[in-house]
């Protein structure tokens, strides 16, 4: 044998992977440590390959800030134990380093970007830490906003909010502190537009044929005429509007009043004015199909006598 344990607990130390690993590694390198390591990567590959059908619909959000450049990013990965593994998060972190660095145009531009620190490409990392932590791990979705922003990730990164304002106000620090609270918001209330003029035509059509489709099909107001079913529109339409629109909403803090409301009230005991511009709302695994099976029956498959 042309290496030590101690060659197998460095080349363990240097790459995360299992001793048993690094030890096989190793012998089928000659004890060279860079050709064991490249043996990994490789073996890092295949077994990205082989995991590639299956459904990562865990994970995390996160959230990076550095000036006034924000970064949101969705990372997932087969089950929740993994995405609190300490060396997952390590990951999602600096793939949030590299998208301030490298401020790629789409997830595609990102995995062929150089990982923040290193001479390796993100997808090469993404494929050695699938083959490390030995679950499909998948980089969903990421975006970067600019500006006035607060943001706010909650439940150890389950959701994750950026909300983007411009304000006169000169403490931009209570500016944020305004801006946080209507992330939480977010976070509770899930809207869907910004305000009234941010819903699509298309969405609102949509939603007047539904509730005329409800009007028709009540025995009580089916035979009404054609212009008081459309005041009834009307006045469901005001409902739609509270409460898909953010700042129409009730704010969760106060529900006298409306989270517009908030934002101004809040604004002029400032001195000024905080207009909020937008917002990203990001939920774990949201749209992804979840695999049906478990770990746990897959490994009594595993584990049944032939």
């Amino acid at each position: 044998m042309n290496f030590t344990a101690k060659d197998v607990s460095d080349l363990r130390a240097q790459t995360g992977i299992g001793m048993m690993e690094c030890k096989k590694a190793l012998t089928e390198a000659n004890g060279d440590k860079e050709e064991a390591i490249k043996i990994l990567r490789e073996k890092g590959l295949a077994v990205a390959e082989k995991k590639a059908s299956r459904i990562a619909a865990e994970g995390v959000v996160d959230i990076l800030a550095k000036d006034d450049v924000v970064a949101i990013v969705e990372v997932n990965s087969e089950t929740d134990f993994v995405a609190k593994n300490e060396t997952f998060k390590a990951f999602v972190k600096g793939i949030l380093e590299t998208i301030l660095a490298e401020k790629p145009a789409d997830v595609d531009a990102l995995l062929a970007a150089k990982f923040t620190g290193t001479e390796d490409t993100v997808d090469a990392v993404l494929k050695d830490k699938t083959f490390q932590i030995g679950e499909k791990l998948s980089l969903r979705r990421f975006e970067i906003v600019e500006g006035l922003t607060s943001t706010y990730v909650h439940g150890g990164g389950t959701i994750g909010v950026v909300v983007k304002g411009e304000s006169d106000i000169a403490d931009k620090e209570a500016v944020k502190a305004v801006l946080k609270n209507v992330a939480l918001q977010i976070a509770a209330m899930n809207p869907k537009y910004l305000d009234k003029d941010s819903v699509p035509a298309a969405a609102l059509e949509e939603e007047k044929a539904i509730l005329l489709a409800q009007i028709d099909n009540d025995e009580k107001n089916a035979n009404k005429p054609e212009a008081v079913k459309e005041k009834m529109i009307i006045g469901k339409i005001g409902k739609f509007y509270d409460t898909n629109c953010l700042l129409e909403q009730e704010y969760v803090k106060e529900d006298k009043m409306k989270v517009g409301e908030y934002v101004a009230s809040e604004a002029k005991a400032l001195g000024g004015s905080i207009k909020v511009t937008g917002f990203i709302r990001y939920e774990k695994g949201e749209g992804i199909e979840k695999r049906e099976d478990n770990f746990a029956e897959e490994i009594a498959k595993l584990t049944q006598k032939q």
